[in-house]
């Protein structure tokens, strides 16, 4: 098993009390009064207590579907300004069967997380983040995007309306998933005619069925996850679904999950399905460069800030496969998985 350094354990650690520092975010801090009038009618027919907690097993969850009441949901024509969103209960979509995100996959996602703090509180991580990094995807998707404040407000408004919905401390998260798509009819490939921007909420545990344990990944030699000049480099939701297969052959082996190596040269690590991979050798944190084909994750860039606040060299490079297997320490870091340790990792016939 790959030793844990203690240092870096304090390191992720400093990403608790960072998750309640929101000074670049100043300027959502509060909401217009506009945004809490329409939160207040939406909320209104349930009337809930501020205190009050939905009946979950909070101490059983896991990592899937349990809807919480509310979606928000902004609309935008082909002039490419989004309208006044609005809350309403979670229910289905309508689509024409000729919408876009369902013929030519003309979609994005992000995800987030809150937080409920001892007394009460609602703590959101960073929110500029996800909504700079929706653009970055909408630009490449040729679709136009809800503006930083208009994410960062939406994304609030929808935590609070679902409040009761956020696990005790030490419980879990509130995961909330904002997306981007292309709801209008199209038939030839081209832009779709108007756009959708919808968020909901679900209340979740860990993101691996191994909890806080180490992991244990296989290393992928026959598909790869993402090419130069290709979407790799954004929350595309064409980007998921290749993955499965690889994901599905490596759990039926008994791993966790599947490290993917550069579709170039096959020797220099890139991601893992759904996270961000770091290597720890001495004083020295390495991570893959971010060029194109590796999503710059959040949670990335947030321990990569940590860690040389911490005095870490931390180094975004090509990193040979070889190296992985020498590190004295290897995690993976991403919205939804947190920061996870790494037990073992498996390449051919080494362990």
């Amino acid at each position: 098993m790959i030793r844990t350094n203690s240092g870096l354990r304090s390191l992720v650690q400093s990403l608790r009390p960072m998750t309640s520092s929101l000074s670049k975010l100043e300027a959502y801090s509060c909401y217009t009064s506009q945004a809490a009038s329409a939160l207040q009618q939406a909320t209104k027919p349930n009337s809930y207590r501020e205190d009050e907690y939905a009946k979950v097993d909070w101490d059983n969850l896991g990592f899937g579907i349990t809807p919480a009441d509310f979606v928000y949901t902004m609309k935008c024509s082909i002039d490419g300004k989004f309208e006044q969103g609005e809350l309403a209960p979670y229910g289905n979509v309508e689509l024409s069967p000729s919408a876009a995100v369902l013929n030519y996959g003309q979609g994005l996602y992000e995800g987030t997380k809150a937080y409920r703090t001892d007394d009460g509180r609602l703590l959101l991580f960073r929110l500029d983040r996800n909504a700079a990094r929706m653009k970055m995807g909408a630009d490449r998707l040729c679709m136009p995007c809800p503006s930083i404040y208009q994410f960062v407000d939406a994304v609030k408004q929808t935590a609070l309306a679902n409040k009761r919905w956020t696990p005790p401390p030490g419980k879990g998260t509130l995961y909330i998933r904002p997306l981007l798509m292309g709801s209008g009819p199209i038939l030839g490939l081209a832009p779709a005619p108007e756009y959708t921007f919808l968020i909901y909420a679900s209340p979740v545990g860990n993101y691996f069925k191994e909890g806080l344990k180490p992991l244990s990944i296989y290393v992928e030699e026959e598909f790869h996850r993402a090419t130069r000049g290709g979407a790799g480099g954004i929350k595309s939701i064409t980007n998921y679904a290749p993955v499965l297969k690889a994901m599905a052959r490596a759990k039926s082996r008994g791993f966790s999950d599947v490290l993917y190596l550069d579709s170039a040269n096959k020797k220099n690590l890139e991601e893992v399905s759904s996270c961000n991979i770091f290597l720890v050798k001495g004083n020295v944190i390495s991570t893959p460069a971010t060029n194109g084909t590796i999503l710059p994750g959040v949670t990335r860039r947030s321990i990569i800030e940590i860690a040389r606040d911490h005095g870490y060299q931390v180094e975004e490079r090509a990193i040979p496969l070889d190296e992985l297997m020498d590190a004295d320490e290897v995690f993976c870091t991403g919205t939804a998985v947190g920061v996870a340790p790494v037990g073992t990792i498996t390449y051919q016939d080494r362990r």
